[in-house]
């Protein structure tokens, strides 16, 4: 089965008005299984994977995410554009709860996770100074737009380890850097993605203010469950067009990020290695296409 678009999210999404789930399929890669079984599904048309971040049921950490079989994943499928959907606390007034935000840039703030494919005999280096894919936020923000819904088209997305909550204190640090949100989940998800020559944008949807916030209830569980329940679906009945904007766009830089990044010279990168990372850049050492699990 393959599906040239994907949405990683709540397990839940899939679940539209006019939706037909195709198949539920498990995908071995080498960094062992995604966070789920992938479910496939038509919408307008066009096939579309779905992969719960956290795993049905909310079982996986942000830190235990396994980000890099999921990105390999949805590679393997065929994958060329991500929409990754995202609940975050607001740094600013400007971003209400309710608000989705298309974030434009992202600050790194984690210390444990697997953030990359390369390693262990290949070196390599993409950009990411503009880490989320405009066209893939251009195509949103239309339909977010049409549909009226309170919205940014821009915003630096804060990521931090988790899962605790911010202390007041980091709460204030970040907001002297401008930053407008705070999350646990964009990354490495961006980078592996931009690795991977996939096209990515997160939506993320305000669920509260922090903890900087001294008029009103300081942030909770609770407080974040409810809108993001709402925030869900809001989203779920936007997203056939979302998804219907993203299906028409060209060709992307994104696409072609790897091109001049890999500085190790083929044929001294270790056999299992090359094999492993083949289904992404096979084409540029003339060793295909294929894939390993």
């Amino acid at each position: 089965m393959k599906a040239r678009l994907a949405v990683i999210g709540g397990s839940g999404l899939y679940q539209l008005d006019g939706a037909r789930i195709k198949e539920q399929i498990e995908v071995p890669t080498p960094w062992g299984l995604p966070s789920d079984a992938l479910t496939i599904t038509d919408i307008a048309g066009e096939t579309v994977a779905f992969l719960p971040r956290h795993g049905r049921g909310h079982r996986y950490l942000p830190s235990e995410v396994p980000s890099r079989a999921n990105i390999w994943a949805l590679k393997s499928l065929g994958v060329e554009q991500i929409l990754g959907l995202s609940a975050v606390g607001s740094l600013t007034e400007r971003c209400a709860p309710g608000d989705f935000v298309l974030c434009d840039n992202v600050v790194d703030r984690t210390v444990r996770r697997q953030g990359t494919f390369f390693g262990d005999g290949i070196v390599g280096h993409v950009g990411f100074a503009h880490p989320f894919c405009e066209g893939i936020r251009a195509a949103a923000a239309g339909v977010l737009a049409s549909r009226r819904h309170p919205h940014h088209t821009e915003g630096t997305y804060v990521c931090m380890e988790g899962p605790a909550f911010s202390t007041k204190a980091e709460s204030e640090l970040h907001r002297s850097w401008n930053a407008s949100l705070i999350g646990m989940t964009a990354l490495p998800e961006a980078k592996l993605a931009r690795e991977a020559e996939i096209c990515y944008a997160t939506v993320a949807m305000v669920t509260d203010y922090d903890c900087w916030k001294e008029v009103g209830e300081h942030v909770s569980v609770e407080m974040v469950v409810a809108t993001m329940r709402s925030n869900t679906e809001a989203l779920r009945g936007m997203l056939p067009d979302i998804i219907a904007a993203m299906r028409d766009r060209a060709d992307c830089a994104c696409r072609h990020a790897a091109r001049d990044a890999i500085m190790t010279e083929p044929s001294l990168i270790p056999y299992d290695v090359k094999r492993r990372l083949a289904l992404f850049y096979g084409r540029y050492w003339g060793g295909g296409a294929g894939s390993s699990s």
